[in-house]
């Protein structure tokens, strides 16, 4: 079967491509830039054709051949997410028809219960399928509540507070009923949805066989992860707006996203029909506690597939880095230094690419920790998104507050920022061979300013980087000495 993912850049979509793979299907991913497909240990068994949901001209080659299509994208966490959201649903329900797709399969979130206000995100998730159903196409909308798998975002923001709250003042929502799911069995009653019969167009219900309150899911991820039993006060006035304040200062996930997520929670969010065990039987469906367990196995193990913050905004779209001064008219700053290492370039290469993270950024850890802070303060991501994997990048993945712009394995990391500043800013990290035992580190700092607050903050922290970047660059190499030469590398 042909089959059409879109959002394949993202937590689902990202597990789902080689899934469906294995599986036996063809798979086509769509994705506004083929380059951030690059790297994925999947990306030669797939095809990737460059378009954009939000613009129907570009989506008919992505459409053509297919008989299943994905709609794994949303835009949650940017400004106006509902209409880019409803935009896109329109413009994917169009081009399936147009193609003669013969089925559609949507991942949604849980139905709001009755006389229920919806909170945006369920209201937006709930409309995008309802644009599918009545596209003409027969759709499949799989409703799923809080998601439980490395790397989720639902599941980061559990993981956070219990591990570092053991005392925590906590909204009414803890008491609230949550029927959770194992990532594991999303993907396979999404990979099924493909082979329902053809008159088959609804929603279903989809979780995993416990229902629990988020007070009680603490409490057991503090049992499976070996934690003290937490203390947990729930308090009635911390409302949903403050709630998601606490969120996004604790955990990892900004609070663009923690408030609809957060908003989300104040439903309860069970199942009201298991209709879909007339197509897919339901097998060994994880508990909570077996879900945790494996997600703080692949967590413990580096082997995180996807995470939330890999996919990237549209906000956060890449943009070309300015070569020279007369691009923006003058205006882009540069910092440049390097440092000659007596050690070969494989090694450098490795404490190059291990950058950020738990391996941190090799200088003045308090003033990275205060930038992280000051940045979430005012809407940021901080320094909490740390990496997907301690030894390896990949394209377009989330770094701290980097993205990965560019890897050339063995001679360059490109990193552009994603902190909240007045401009675009990269920084690019070389290694450069001198000889079989030498070597050059080259570090760059790019600031394109925008506005006068941009030239102005480039003036405040210029101070700064004397100390900031000479260090990192003084300490990169030092790292790089200290590593045996005959360790094994992963440079071709």
């Amino acid at each position: 079967m042909r089959c059409l993912v879109t959002g394949a850049t993202g937590y689902i979509g990202g597990r789902l491509a080689p899934r469906l793979l294995d599986a036996g299907h063809t798979v086509r991913c769509l994705s506004r830039s083929a380059g951030r497909l690059r790297d994925v240990p999947w990306a030669d068994r797939v095809e990737v054709v460059e378009g954009d949901l939000g613009r129907p001209d570009t989506l008919a080659p992505a459409f053509q051949d297919v008989d299943v299509a994905y709609f794994l994208m949303h835009s949650l966490g940017q400004p106006g997410f509902e209409e880019l959201d409803r935009r896109a649903a329109e413009n994917f329900a169009a081009a399936a028809r147009a193609a003669g797709v013969r089925r559609i399969v949507y991942l949604g979130g849980p139905e709001t219960p009755a006389g229920d206000r919806p909170s945006p995100h369920l209201r937006s998730r709930a409309e995008v399928g309802d644009i599918l159903l009545a596209s003409g196409v027969p759709t499949a909308v799989l409703r799923a509540a809080v998601i439980i798998g490395s790397g989720s975002a639902s599941f980061e923001m559990l993981r956070y507070l219990t591990e570092r709250l053991p005392v925590m003042i906590t909204p009414r929502w803890v008491h609230n009923r949550i029927q959770p799911i194992a990532v594991r069995d999303v993907l396979r009653y999404l990979i099924a949805a493909a082979d329902l019969p053809p008159e088959v167009n609804r929603g279903f219900d989809i979780g995993g066989p416990d229902v629990l309150t988020y007070e009680q899911m603490m409490h057991r991820y503090a049992a499976v992860a070996g934690l003290r039993r937490r203390v947990i006060l729930p308090v009635r006035p911390l409302s949903p707006w403050l709630s998601a304040h606490w969120v996004g200062a604790i955990t990892p996930v900004p609070n663009a996203i923690a408030r609809p997520l957060v908003a989300s929670l104040v439903h309860e969010a069970v199942t009201h029909e298991h209709d879909i065990a007339v197509h897919v039987p339901d097998g060994d469906l994880l508990g909570f506690d077996e879900a945790v367990r494996r997600a703080l196995d692949k967590i413990r193990d580096a082997d995180v597939e996807t995470r939330w913050s890999n996919a990237a905004g549209r906000d956060v779209a890449a943009e070309p880095l300015p070569s020279d001064p007369s691009w923006s008219g003058g205006s882009v700053y540069i910092d440049d230094r390097h440092r000659d290492v007596q050690a070969p370039a494989a090694a450098l290469w490795r404490v190059i690419e291990s950058v950020g993270g738990e391996n941190g950024w090799y200088s003045f850890p308090l003033a990275w920790s205060v930038r992280g802070w000051l940045d979430r303060l005012v809407g940021g991501v901080g320094l909490r998104r740390g990496r997907r994997d301690r030894d390896r990048l990949l394209v377009g993945e989330a770094l701290d507050w980097w993205r990965v712009e560019e890897i050339c394995p063995g001679e360059l990391l490109r990193l552009r920022a994603e902190m909240r500043v007045p401009g675009r800013a990269w920084l690019e990290m070389y290694a450069e061979r001198v000889d079989d035992t030498h070597s050059r580190y080259r570090q760059r700092a790019v600031f394109v300013p925008r506005g006068l607050a941009g030239h102005a903050y480039w003036a405040a922290v210029l101070p700064f980087h004397g100390v900031i970047f000479s260090g990192m660059a003084r300490n990169i190499a030092r790292g790089a000495e200290q590593l045996d030469p005959k360790a094994p590398s992963r440079v071709p």
